[in-house]
């Protein structure tokens, strides 16, 4: 048995996203006002805090307001006000702008600031640090600890020096236990963790399956002459069909830099479709196409995002920790935000820690942390908006974005309806086969506007020790060939937005090929694979993409 070194703590955070960072510096705020010491940890997987953090992003500044009042003055990366909200309805060689005026309320983005997330979270490190928080980028979290009595009692961090073939290496530096009162798991969206949390203490038992959508993103430094810095653009429609849900974006930062990005919703039906491709096709647009004359891409990355929203909310407390962000789930669908709602319950399960550790016993129940959330302004950001996720996938988006609008406007001039729409089908579980399927023919990239993926994950700065255990996880090493192949051509090919799966034929005889090192770490293939045969998990601390503006 290896033997492990220990290291104590009254709470461990896993996960340095905007969640993970916003719960440690609450933690060491309340406890400073109260004149209290309290020791928190913090690990985040990436090699530097913000490394692996992808998102739009456009953020509601009304968490941040909260948590850091004197944000501006401390200079925070949140500088670029937005200046005007465009919505296009996209057909394949036009399109219609949808007037503001017909958008529900909530849909405006007066007061909010076009951002990377990744250097916000960077800010908020420096904040946690000056704090008094131990950082520890490059580590991640592979085990949980449990007490006698079954409940958490902190996470091991994962050997390092460990080749593919499970041998240690001279390198070999096993992982530390940290041992914790309490454990806030901020994995973001498919944490591996979470997922054993939910199974160990049944979370997801009275609750819907979760939905997601696979985001991609690029950032372009364009033609000053078509830049117009705070402009935000959304788009609806083209290339997606009526049953698959989606849409585009373009954010204009500062510098002649846009953020351009597309969504895919994971539980599209046709296996022939390519999230990726889809991607592609949308910047050949007459109404995008043009920002990206003359232009240079900068980067590239691809994230899974929650979008189930209230219904898909598993019970968020267990014995010895807590759920929050995107580990939970807080992003609100329509407005493409999560980041707020993210901060929020980060700051609201701090709050119950400190009052839980003042109460000194042993351990307490955090179970006011669910109803402090419920009484936030969160509940309220995601009950108006609680219907338009299971319309969309229920009417496809013509229809049901009628219906959506109608829904939040009803919210927006304060009638809540009386019912509830359901998600009634996992993702996993709503591909056709490809016999019933209507192929859909990719043109090949331009190398100018459109790329493939091997040109693409360059720019995501992979950085993977080749000689490592594989993550991304078999639990039957036949399914891909005996079910994937014969009955969806093999659709973890399409899904995967880094190339990592590859069907070969050798000897006449077809395999899976995991090319593990190009994993940019969106877990589509966790959430899509049809059988969830396919189980990422994290590999070696550091590895990864690495963006620096994401």
């Amino acid at each position: 048995m290896t033997q492990r070194d220990q290291m104590e703590y009254d709470v461990v955070v896993v996960g340095g996203g905007p969640a993970g960072l916003s719960a440690a510096i609450r933690l060491k705020q309340l406890a400073a006002e109260q004149s209290k010491e309290i020791s928190v940890c913090l690990l985040e997987k990436g090699a530097e805090i913000g490394a692996q953090i992808l998102s739009g992003a456009v953020i509601d500044p009304i968490a941040l307001n909260e948590l850091i009042p004197d944000w501006q003055q401390k200079k925070a990366p949140v500088s670029n006000a937005v200046v005007e909200d465009q919505f296009l309805w996209l057909t394949e060689t036009g399109n219609y702008k949808i007037p503001n005026l017909l958008l529900p309320p909530l849909m405006n983005n007066h007061g909010n600031y076009i951002i990377s997330l990744g250097k916000l979270c960077r800010w908020l490190a420096t904040e946690a640090e000056t704090l008094g928080v131990d950082l520890f980028p490059g580590f991640n979290a592979s085990e949980i600890l449990y007490a006698d009595d079954g409940s958490v009692k902190g996470v091991i961090t994962g050997d390092m020096g460990i080749a593919r073939d499970g041998s240690q290496k001279n390198t070999f530096s096993p992982g530390i236990e940290l041992i914790a009162k309490y454990t806030l798991f901020a994995e973001g969206t498919r944490g591996s963790l979470t997922r054993n949390l939910e199974s160990r203490f049944n979370l997801r038992a009275n609750t819907e399956p979760q939905k997601y959508g696979l985001g991609f993103k690029e950032i372009w430094q364009v033609d000053p002459k078509v830049h117009q810095q705070g402009k935000v653009l959304h788009t609806l429609g083209w290339p997606l069909t009526n049953d698959t849900g989606g849409g585009g974006f373009i954010y204009h930062l500062e510098d002649n830099k846009i953020a351009l990005g597309f969504v895919v919703h994971l539980n599209y039906q046709n296996p022939y479709l390519s999230p990726f491709e889809e991607f592609q096709r949308f910047k050949t647009h007459p109404a995008i196409k043009p920002l990206l004359e003359n232009a240079q891409r900068l980067e590239y990355g691809a994230r899974t995002i929650n979008e189930g929203g209230i219904q898909s909310l598993p019970e968020l407390v267990f014995p010895g920790g807590a759920l929050i962000g995107c580990a939970a789930g807080f992003v609100n669908v329509p407005r493409i935000k999560g980041s707020h709602n993210a901060m929020k319950s980060g700051m609201l399960a701090a709050e119950t820690i400190i009052e839980s550790l003042a109460k000194e016993q042993t351990q307490t129940s955090l179970a006011k942390y669910p109803e402090k959330l419920k009484k936030s302004w969160i509940w309220k950001d995601l009950n108006a908006v609680r219907n338009v996720k299971p319309a969309l996938s229920a009417w496809g988006n013509i229809a049901g974005m009628a219906y959506a609008g109608i829904d939040m406007w009803l919210h927006s001039l304060g009638i809540n309806v009386p019912w509830t729409l359901k998600h009634k089908k996992a993702d996993h579980e709503t591909l056709i086969p490809l016999n019933q399927a209507k192929p859909i023919n990719y043109p090949a990239p331009d190398r100018k506007v459109t790329f493939d993926r091997l040109s693409s994950i360059y720019l995501s700065k992979i950085q993977h020790e080749e000689n490592q255990p594989v993550h991304l996880r078999l639990t039957n090493e036949e399914t891909p060939i005996t079910y994937n192949l014969a009955i969806y051509g093999a659709p973890e090919q399409r899904y995967c937005p880094a190339g990592v799966y590859e069907i070969i034929n050798k000897d006449n005889k077809n395999s899976l090929q995991i090319n593990a090192a190009n994993c940019i770490h969106c877990k589509a293939c966790d959430i899509k694979d049809p059988t969830q045969n396919i189980t990422w998990v994290p590999p070696e601390g550091g590895s990864g993409p690495y963006y620096e503006a994401m």
